[in-house]
């Protein structure tokens, strides 16, 4: 099944993503953040909370007397001055200790008193990604779409317990959702959690405890279940070290996601994600954007434009950070109005027009939530028409529907369900979108064309305007937000002249431009 495309079109729009996204690439090239500098202390070993349960990256990066200079040259200083660890050195200063001035230590012994520790940091992340590529090739997971499901009591044992069943009844990514309004927190919770509303705090200590559970159930299953969680909102970069360090096979990880849904600011926003990705290139996690969330709070037919406008800013900035293709989860979702008469062949458009466009991206499909209204045979059959379009358009991770969505957090029964539905379809339909050929002309290759056509008007206009104006005008999603507001500036600054970060030097991408 192929769509016939404008190639032309399509090329001429990665071009517009590139003109739109490069001004914000150097805007992040001279800027740095709060978030991104508390990730290097924890990329160099600082963990923890002090008498208060202040994580201590917190406290160490919020006593500098110039962040422009960046957290690195502030600690290497300290190291060099005193001969402590990283760790020492930051409860030291939750203690009362003042950090000592960079400018007084030579440049030459600073840098070699960090030099050890960041390179520790890089080799903890390097054997978390040969860990996973070595399981993988022992305990290869079934073919695509991966099956995904998401795990949500707010008690990371329970979650744990969750996972597991999940897993034995076939899921293959086990998504731990973050407690609601984790985002908005500028710091990290500390340690193992048991309550929270909407999900599960993100932790580092809860992403061993799930990583255990799941690479045990693994072993049993003989297949690797992946982990997901979220590295967005305001610790952004700090979510995505520790899951580096913690081998996370996905993170949620959207350029826009927290600016329009979250309201955190945009200059805040493009600097902590550019970060992120940078890790997330290394480690190997794939990162999940967050185009659905478009289609939740507009009508799915009249955004789809915007979607895929999107998916190519997303694309963009993921390869501007070094991340391939491959590890590009790129978002869409079965949204359309059931009752929109042929609404399946526009689903099945967009889905194929996606796979088309990035052949080598693992896209995540996501399932209906919006017209779900509560009556389960219904919203069973409309997730048995999401499963059939995924197969048929080759999506690659696949988050499954659940019947009784909009009622209630799902049951242990309601996910076997749901994975029972999909296991079905995809396998009754497996070869199903390779047989058959779309009409040339048809309903879904014309609306295919509408779509690419829409998006590309929407990137030029983006491209004329710039990112900034385009976000505060309300080009994506009817939300409008303001450059200089929003959850977080006052957590951006410049960098200065001497600014060191030595994991964005070692992680590669474009950090400075020509």
């Amino acid at each position: 099944m192929e769509l016939r495309i404008d190639q032309n079109a399509v090329a001429g729009a990665r071009s517009l993503a590139a003109a739109i996204v490069d001004p914000i690439v150097d805007f992040v090239a001279g800027h740095s953040t709060l978030s991104v500098e508390r990730a290097v202390t924890r990329l160099c070993g600082v963990d923890g909370v002090d008498g208060e349960g202040v994580p201590l990256p917190n406290r160490l990066v919020d006593a500098l007397a110039r962040p422009g200079l960046g957290v690195a040259r502030a600690l290497g200083a300290a190291l060099a001055e005193t001969g402590r660890s990283p760790q020492q050195v930051a409860e030291a200063v939750a203690a009362g200790e003042p950090l000592p001035d960079p400018e007084r230590t030579p440049e030459g012994a600073l840098r070699a008193a960090l030099r050890s520790h960041v390179d520790a940091g890089l080799a903890r992340i390097d054997a978390a990604r040969g860990t996973r590529d070595a399981m993988l090739a022992r305990l290869p997971q079934d073919e695509p779409p991966l099956l995904y499901v998401i795990v949500a009591s707010g008690n990371i044992y329970e979650d744990r317990t969750a996972a597991v069943a999940a897993a034995e009844a076939g899921a293959q990514i086990i998504a731990v959702i973050r407690s609601t309004a984790q985002s908005l927190l500028d710091y990290v919770p500390y340690g193992a959690t048991t309550e929270g509303f909407g999900g599960t705090y993100a932790t580092q200590e809860n992403f061993r405890i799930m990583r255990a559970a799941l690479d045990e159930i693994s072993e049993r299953l003989g297949r690797y279940v992946m982990l997901t969680n979220y590295a967005s909102g305001l610790c952004m970069p700090e979510i995505a070290a520790t899951a580096a360090l913690e081998r996370l096979d996905m993170l949620l990880n959207d350029s826009m996601y927290g600016i329009l849904f979250r309201d955190i600011n945009m200059q805040r926003t493009f600097v902590d994600q550019h970060f992120s990705r940078q890790l997330n290139a290394r480690s190997g996690i794939v990162i999940n954007t967050g185009e659905d969330n478009y289609l939740t709070t507009a009508d799915a037919v009249e955004q789809a434009p915007a979607v895929l406008a999107s998916q190519f800013v997303n694309e963009a900035f993921a390869r501007r950070a070094g991340l391939p293709d491959a590890q590009m989860g790129l978002g869409d979702a079965y949204e359309i109005d059931p009752d929109l008469r042929d609404g399946f062949l526009l689903q099945v458009a967009q889905a194929q027009l996606a796979r088309q466009i990035f052949p080598n991206a693992p896209l995540k499909y996501m399932p209906p939530t919006k017209h779900m209204t509560g009556n389960i045979f219904k919203g069973h059959l409309i997730d048995a028409m999401f499963n059939l379009t995924s197969v048929m358009t080759h999506q690659t991770i696949h988050l499954c529907g659940m019947l009784t969505e909009a009622i209630h957090t799902p049951f242990l029964g309601d996910r076997a369900l749901a994975l029972e539905n999909a296991r079905y379809v995809m396998n009754t339909a497996r070869s199903f979108g390779d047989e058959i050929e779309i009409k040339p002309g048809g309903r879904i290759e014309q609306r295919a064309h509408e779509v690419l056509s829409g998006a590309v008007h929407i990137l030029s206009g983006v491209a004329q305007r710039g990112l900034m104006n385009a976000i505060e005008d309300g080009t994506f999603a009817d939300v409008r937000r303001p450059r200089d507001g929003g959850r977080g500036y006052d957590g951006v600054f410049v960098k200065e002249a001497a600014y060191w970060n030595p994991f964005a030097d070692a992680l590669g991408g474009v950090t400075v431009r020509a």
